[in-house]
């Protein structure tokens, strides 16, 4: 087997002397420096006392753990390394910002970096490593779960500066001592250091919400004097790395439908090495704007934040700044196109939900992958071809012109790559459902102080408070200002007041309508859920009972059409749904709670009609249809 022999060729390489030493003969710098460092003696001996263990007994541990995840870059299997990510990489271009790489690496000659990347494929920890090592950086430390630590592969891969962690390390306090303790050595040396903020893949697209644990300690670090010295600083540097298609994708997507993850072991790595044979076109490497730790946490500090709310606070900080680094691809845009019809379209159909796209993208000034044009015929054709090829399109070329359509059971699929890019319309998104809410006011309707504007404000405060563990949102404050610059955009006009007739003629007259592209996958899911949980009147009901639920009736409501689309059939957004009912106080039994169940499915239906509404809009929208045969008002419509 090719991928057996290349890696076997790599480990002759790494491992010289001996197959089954973990570590170098040598152990590496911040382990020696640890093992004699008087303050870390100090914990390890005030971890004994506390656990009531012998002192001895608790060196010997603690040193296991600093050899299982100590890692060191040797010249010769770095190099080595190298070669075998680039073979892995060979289904991708590889597109790397070099005005950004230029500016990152006059801050990597001054600089601890802390690389934040988003973590979309097992790829990344092959792309970013690379990207960095052939333009000459300081060797990069990476941090990756030690389950992919397989035998030989993993002594090999923390020769090249791979540092295996465990995942779930809340009762074993030893380890997390001699983590942050490793960590803290780290950022003295000024060694740069890599991680998913993400913590682990997603499944879904959009950046999962942040993981804490590794920020923790670098905060930790750079806040912490120690005995009389400065503390170090590091520049946290969001990286964003996406493709056009990946291979994973198909695997993520029926985890989500429930099957079982598959376990990472040599004969997984055979499979997913000979995935990569196929062409996938591209991959893109941007980095986000960086930023000084120290300096945020004491911006944070000086606005009474510290402790855990400052690291929540930073982790957002990340969170936002990859957003914003993220490239549009072609790729995402087409899926968003076809995810959003319930028939097959052909180029010219799909150049023509595109163009709206692409002027709203140009208005606010996104990046677009590789610079490629959305607009282009041969652009959107080709992107079309690859997502056929890959069995992600279904394409029909036997009447007068060829057609495309979202493939049987690839709705998740096409998800994946429409969510790479749905933060930036999410925005835009609520501004429209808050037109359309004051479009709805009754005549005589009491307004609140603020006009039907302040309704309009209200209802965009509303979405925001029900999708916040979906997406990452900026403050109250950053949201309003952001939703004036949406509401502008959408309207073409200063908005001030309006009443709800001219409200109406606006969102018809509005492109590109979003809503139903973009919100209503997960306020479908976010239903359904609700339906679940408010069948249980008052009575208690278990997490793991309720998604199953939520599946079983989901895929029912798919094949009855009660949802728009099956990707709303997922797990990850039933997860998601779970987590706002939990935050909502829906999940424990008691007196009442059926009502408010009840309430929260009550919301969802209401909202999702809106949003239906403004996909009735786009369906419709002709320069020769009227307004008001589009949208009549609620007061007209429900007599």
């Amino acid at each position: 087997m090719t991928v057996v022999r290349r890696v076997r060729d790599a480990a002759r390489v790494a491992l010289p002397r001996s197959v089954g030493e973990r570590l170098p003969a040598a152990p590496p710098r911040e382990v020696t420096e640890l093992l004699h460092d008087k303050r870390f003696q100090r914990a390890v001996a005030e971890q004994a006392t506390e656990q009531g263990r012998p002192e001895e007994e608790v060196w010997s541990e603690v040193k296991g753990y600093l050899h299982e995840m100590a890692a060191a870059h040797d010249d010769r299997t770095s190099q080595g390394w190298a070669r075998m990510g680039e073979w892995f990489l060979r289904a991708y271009d590889v597109l790397v910002d070099e005005d950004d790489m230029q500016e990152l690496k006059r801050l990597d000659r001054s600089h601890s970096l802390a690389l934040a990347f988003s973590h979309r494929s097992y790829l990344d920890g092959m792309v970013i490593p690379n990207a960095l090592s052939s333009r000459r950086f300081s060797p990069t430390y990476t941090f990756g779960g030690a389950n992919l630590n397989l035998p030989i592969i993993g002594t090999v891969a923390s020769r090249t500066g791979l540092i295996f962690i465990r995942r779930s390390t809340q009762e074993i306090p030893v380890y997390r001592l001699a983590l942050r303790s490793y960590i803290r050595q780290m950022v003295r040396n000024k060694r740069n250091m890599a991680w998913s903020i993400e913590g682990g893949r997603t499944r879904t697209g959009k950046l999962r919400p942040p993981v804490h644990g590794i920020l923790k300690y670098l905060t930790d670090t750079v806040q912490d004097q120690g005995e009389g010295d400065e503390a170090p600083d590091v520049q946290v540097v969001p990286v964003s790395v996406v493709y056009d298609q990946l291979h994973e994708v198909s695997l993520m997507t029926e985890e989500s439908r429930g099957a079982s993850k598959t376990p990472e072991d040599w004969r997984w790595l055979v499979r997913f090495a000979r995935l990569q044979r196929q062409r996938m076109g591209r991959a893109y490497l941007t980095v986000g704007e960086p930023f000084s730790l120290r300096e945020r946490m004491d911006e944070l500090a000086a606005e009474g934040l510290t402790g855990h709310q400052a690291v929540e606070r930073v982790a957002l900080d990340i969170s936002h700044r990859l957003n914003r680094a993220t490239p549009v691809t072609v790729t995402a845009i087409v899926s968003l196109a076809l995810l959003g019809a319930d028939r097959a379209l052909t180029v010219d159909e799909v150049l023509d939900t595109v163009e709206p796209l692409a002027t709203y993208i140009d208005a606010r000034q996104w990046p677009v992958a590789g610079a490629a044009d959305l607009r282009d015929r041969s652009t959107i054709r080709r992107a079309l071809a690859e997502l056929a090829r890959s069995g992600v399109l279904t394409a029909y070329d036997q009447g007068s012109e060829p057609v495309w359509k979202i493939g049987d059971d690839q709705h998740l699929v096409a998800a994946f790559y429409r969510n790479t890019v749905i933060h930036i319309l999410v925005e835009r998104a609520i501004g429209e459902l808050a037109l359309l809410t004051v479009s709805e006011l009754e005549p005589d309707a009491e307004l609140p102080q603020g006009g039907t504007l302040q309704v309009g404000w209200e209802e965009a405060k509303r979405m925001r408070d029900l999708l916040k563990f979906e997406f990452f949102f900026p403050s109250r404050a950053g949201f309003e200002d952001d939703l004036r610059t949406e509401l502008q955009l959408l309207v073409g006009e200063d908005v001030t007041d309006m009443t709800p007739d001219r409200a109406r003629e606006l969102l018809v007259s509005a492109r590109p309508h979003l809503a139903h592209l973009v919100l209503r996958p997960f306020l479908d899911a976010y239903l359904v859920l609700a339906d679940r949980l408010a069948d249980h009147g008052d009575a208690p009901v278990g997490d793991d009972d309720l998604l199953a639920d939520s599946l079983a009736v989901g895929q029912q409501w798919a094949l009855q059409r009660r949802v728009a689309s099956a990707e709303s059939i997922s797990l990850e957004l039933f997860r998601t749904a779970l987590a706002l009912a939990r935050h909502k106080g829906l999940l424990e039994g008691r007196d009442g709670v059926g009502s408010a169940r009840e309430a929260f499915a009550a919301e969802l239906r209401d909202t999702v009609r809106r949003v239906n509404i403004i996909g009735e809009i786009a369906a419709h929208v002709a320069p020769a249809v009227h307004p008001h045969a589009v949208l009549q008002p609620h007061h007209q419509a429900s007599r």
